[in-house]
């Protein structure tokens, strides 16, 4: 399950373009919380902590515990915006997670074994198709990866997604109820090629 966080937000007054230029001029970061049924609720929040949840990795896959002026709401980031030239968040938008709710999430497909799969250790190529799969998950069970094993995949062999492991309650999105994950391509050439003859020893 996905790790809870705590981060610190602080109700705004304003919505609009002029407002959300005024909290960064505070030097904090507007954001807004919606969804749950309730009103959208504008909010700030501190600017380094968040640029650094946010670049730390998984940032839309975590969550929040935010605490708003001592008012406890669980909520998943689903967007940021970046500056488009120095790179720094302008803007978050969170969604509210009620007991009992449902969301999709891109998970990561974590692959293990590589060691121990002969096509790979005889030259092969591993091609993943997902990195990760969009699934629908319970929101108080967002997993943090699947995990795909390749022991013993060898060349031309193809790992589906009914050969992985899931959380109970998660489901992926895709149509095709048994996509391909990642293949197993032989090397450029063909198989393991025999190595080359020594050269005939020069009479004396």
């Amino acid at each position: 399950m996905a790790e809870m966080k705590t981060l610190a937000a602080t109700v705004r007054s304003g919505t609009g373009k002029g407002a959300a230029r005024s909290v960064r001029r505070e030097g904090r970061i507007p954001a807004v919380l919606y969804g749950g049924g309730e009103a959208p609720t504008p909010l700030s929040l501190d600017k380094k902590s968040t640029t650094q949840l946010i670049f730390a990795g998984h940032f839309l896959t975590t969550i929040f515990e935010l605490d708003i002026d001592g008012k406890k709401e669980r909520a998943i980031p689903r967007d940021y915006q970046l500056d488009v030239v120095r790179d720094f968040p302008i803007h978050v938008d969170f969604l509210r997670l009620k007991p009992g709710s449902r969301l999709k999430v891109n998970v990561p497909v974590h692959f293990i074994n590589q060691e121990t799969s002969p096509g790979l250790k005889r030259g092969g190529a591993l091609n993943i198709v997902y990195h990760s799969v969009e699934m629908t998950v319970p929101a108080d069970n967002i997993p943090e990866a699947i995990v795909a094993d390749l022991a013993g995949m060898d060349f031309n062999d193809s790992l589906h997604i009914s050969q992985i492991p899931l959380p109970e309650g998660c489901r992926p999105t895709n149509p095709d109820k048994n996509f391909t994950v990642a293949s197993l391509a032989p090397p450029a050439g063909g198989a393991e090629e025999a190595a080359p003859a020594a050269a005939p020893e020069k009479k004396k």
